[in-house]
């Protein structure tokens, strides 16, 4: 499966205003091109809620495209820097996989987790509750844009849990402006709001990205 990117309508005025960084393609998807620091912002700034939020309401690790392998399998597959070989079940062998956030290579696929680039609980506080079912099926599988989910050590993932950029950013220093990336592009891909001190923590990271863009698709 391709890890392309796919789009609906732009909601953000100050995205909709910047009219040679919002575009068109002939697809008819809607393109986000933006300075990190623009893009950063374009997002709205709310106060978030997790009432409400189970981890069940978001569906995760569907075979979409029903080939027997899942969400978690195909990114291993499509991540790996090595090719796996892929057996019964979509067993994985043979591999490589490099964890960008703390800069580590491994050949086991078992001590890698597939990272939530913005995590379910936090899509939840930031918009996703207003989301029906499918749409949150969407969010948590994916596979349209390769910021969404990461393949990273099973630690780093578990350390960053569900914590925005304020309470955890990656260990790795050469992997910093690529995570203001992802993240921003990610809440902007899905439409999710910022609170005040995520946006704080995202202001002073970029400031150290000056060249660092947003490239990204509108999910629907």
């Amino acid at each position: 499966m391709v890890r392309g990117l796919t789009a609906a309508a732009l909601a953000f005025p100050l995205l909709t205003a910047a009219a040679p960084a919002v575009a068109e393609p002939a697809s008819g998807r809607q393109a986000v091109d933006l300075p990190v620091v623009q893009a950063i912002e374009a997002l709205p700034v709310e106060k978030e809620s997790r009432a409400g939020y189970k981890r069940s309401k978001f569906r995760h690790w569907v075979d979409t495209d029903r080939d027997g392998c899942n969400t978690r399998q195909e990114v291993l597959i499509e991540e790996a820097t090595e090719e796996p070989r892929v057996g019964p079940g979509c067993s994985l062998t043979d591999g490589e996989w490099f964890s960008y956030y703390d800069a580590k290579t491994t050949d086991n696929p078992r001590g890698l987790d597939i990272d939530h680039m913005v995590p379910l609980a936090e899509a939840w506080d930031s918009g996703a509750s207003a989301w029906d079912a499918k749409k949150r099926e969407r969010y948590a599988n994916d596979l349209d844009s390769p910021r969404s989910l990461v393949a990273v050590t099973a630690r780093e993932n578990r350390q960053k849990a569900d914590k925005d950029p304020a309470g955890w950013w990656v260990p790795a220093a050469s992997a910093s402006c690529q995570y203001l990336s992802d993240w921003v592009a990610t809440k902007t891909r899905w439409q999710l709001a910022l609170d005040q001190a995520e946006k704080n923590a995202l202001g002073k990271r970029a400031a150290a990205c000056p060249n660092t863009r947003v490239k990204t698709d509108i999910a629907r």
